[in-house]
C-alpha cells in the first residue's frame, strides 16, 4: 500500500528537521512526505528544499500565506493532493520512530481510522536530540531518555513495550481511540467523504472533531496508541486561546447531538451532496 505522510508545521525549523530526519530512515519506504505549512518563513522552505533535493522517499512542500492559525485549511489541501490512498496525519514536531510508517501500514483496515500514540518530552530532552541519535534509534531508548530527564509512566510503557506488550496492552486500554493530528491514519476516501478538517475550527480539538465526524459515518476508531510511537518534542502554544477552546468544544457538542457527518466549511464549502 502507498501510503501519504503529512506532516503539519509552522515557523519550527529545529524541531521539523528533526522530524525530517526520523523520515529518512523509515523501515516502510513506499510513502511520500508532504509538509503542510501554515505560512512559515522563507529559511523552512530552505530546509525542506535542502533535504528534498537528496530524501529516499518523495518530500513535498505545502504553503499557503501566513493570515493567522489556518492549520485545517493547508491540511484540507494536503488531504485532496495526497498523491496515495491512505493518508497518515501528524506533526512537525513529532519524530517517529523507525517502524512508525509500516505499523500503520499493517494496521491499517477498511472502515477504521488509527488511533497511535506520542511521547512528550520536555523541552530539555526536545533540544538534546541529535541527528546521530534519530538516525541510531537511541533517543527511543528508555534509559537513556532517562538519563537526560523525567519521563513519564506512560511513555515508559509506550516505549518499553515488546510486540505482544504492545498489543496487549492497546486491546485493555481504556482511553477512546480518536483522530489525533500528531499520529492518526486512514483511507483518503473516508476523509473526503465527511469534507475534511471543519476550517471555522482554531487550536484545540479540531482533529478530534474530525475523528468524531468520521465516526459518525461509520469508520471507526482503532487503538495503536502502544504500537506507533512518536516523539513530541516541548514546545509553547500561543494560539491556544480560552475563546478558541469554547468555541471548538461548541461546534463538537453539536456534530455528538446531530451525529454531522459531514462539514459545509471543509474541502468543499457547501451543504452536504447527500
Amino acid at each position: 500500500m502507498k501510503i501519504s505522510v503529512v506532516v503539519s508545521t509552522y515557523n519550527a525549523e529545529e524541531w521539523l528537521e528533526k522530524v525530517l530526519i526520523g523520515y529518512s530512515v523509515q523501515t516502510y519506504k513506499d510513502f511520500e512526505v508532504i509538509i503542510a505549512d501554515d505560512g512559515s518563513r522563507q529559511s523552512t522552505k530552505e530546509l525542506i528544499d535542502k533535504y528534498a533535493a537528496n530524501y529516499p522517499v518523495p518530500l513535498r512542500h505545502l504553503w499557503h500565506e501566513d493570515l493567522g492559525y489556518r492549520r485545517q485549511e493547508i491540511l484540507n489541501v494536503a488531504i485532496v493532493d495526497a498523491a496515495y490512498e491512505y493518508i497518515i496525519m501528524t506533526d512537525g514536531d513529532c519524530i517517529p520512530r523507525k517502524d512508525f510508517v509500516e505499523i500503520h501500514a499493517k494496521q491499517a483496515q477498511k472502515g477504521k481510522f488509527l488511533s497511535g500514540g506520542y511521547c512528550k518530552l520536555p523541552m530539555t530532552t526536545s533540544k538534546y536530540i541529535t541527528e546521530a541519535d534519530i538516525l541510531s534509534g537511541k533517543c527511543f531508548n528508555v534509559k537513556w531518555l532517562k538519563s537526560i530527564d523525567k519521563l513519564g509512566f506512560s511513555n515508559v510503557l509506550k516505549l518499553g513495550a515488546s510486540k505482544i506488550t504492545a498489543k496487549t496492552l492497546d486491546f485493555f486500554s481504556p482511553t477512546t481511540p480518536s483522530f489525533n493530528n500528531c499520529n492518526s491514519s486512514g483511507f483518503k476516501e473516508d476523509m473526503i467523504a465527511v469534507n475534511g478538517y471543519d476550517e471555522r475550527m482554531k487550536y484545540g480539538g479540531p482533529d478530534r472533531e474530525f475523528g468524531e465526524r468520521l465516526e459518525n459515518a461509520g469508520i471507526k476508531g482503532k487503538q495503536i496508541r502502544h504500537k506507533a510511537i512518536v516523539l513530541h518534542l516541548d514546545h509553547a502554544r500561543g494560539y491556544k486561546t480560552p475563546e478558541s477552546l469554547a468555541a471548538n468544544l461548541a461546534i463538537r457538542k453539536e456534530v455528538k447531538d446531530k451525529k454531522i457527518k459531514w462539514t459545509p466549511f471543509g474541502i468543499k464549502k457547501q451543504e452536504s451532496p447527500v
